[in-house]
């Protein structure tokens, strides 16, 4: 499946979930703000992912740099990794928090 499939998908299934969920009583301005919760907890997510596979790679960096900097640089760059795979479709995680959030805000 290629990628633009793939987010024509997922585009379509929150769409449909956004018309099952129209017929609640929470603002839009709560639902944004739900919303960007749940994407930020991906995000943070995927950083813890990420660190746990890049301090698995050893002390040497990513182009073989070791100087004192490099933990730094890899933060960012690990900060980075995740925020572009969530803002691309993420693993999926921040829709299912979205959904509970709202059954929480509703029930």
């Amino acid at each position: 499946m290629s990628a633009l499939s793939l987010e024509a998908s997922l585009g379509m299934a929150r769409a449909a979930q956004a018309r099952q969920e129209g017929a609640g009583d929470i603002s839009g301005a709560r639902r944004e703000a739900l919303r960007a919760q749940a994407d930020d907890f991906e995000t943070m997510f995927l950083e813890q992912m990420f660190n746990q596979v890049f301090s698995a790679s050893g002390d040497e960096g990513t182009f073989g740099e070791a100087g004192p900097g490099a933990d730094v640089y890899r933060s960012m760059l690990v900060s980075e990794y995740a925020g572009m795979v969530s803002k691309s479709g993420g693993i999926g995680l921040s829709d299912q928090i979205y959904s509970e959030l709202l059954k929480m805000q509703e029930g």
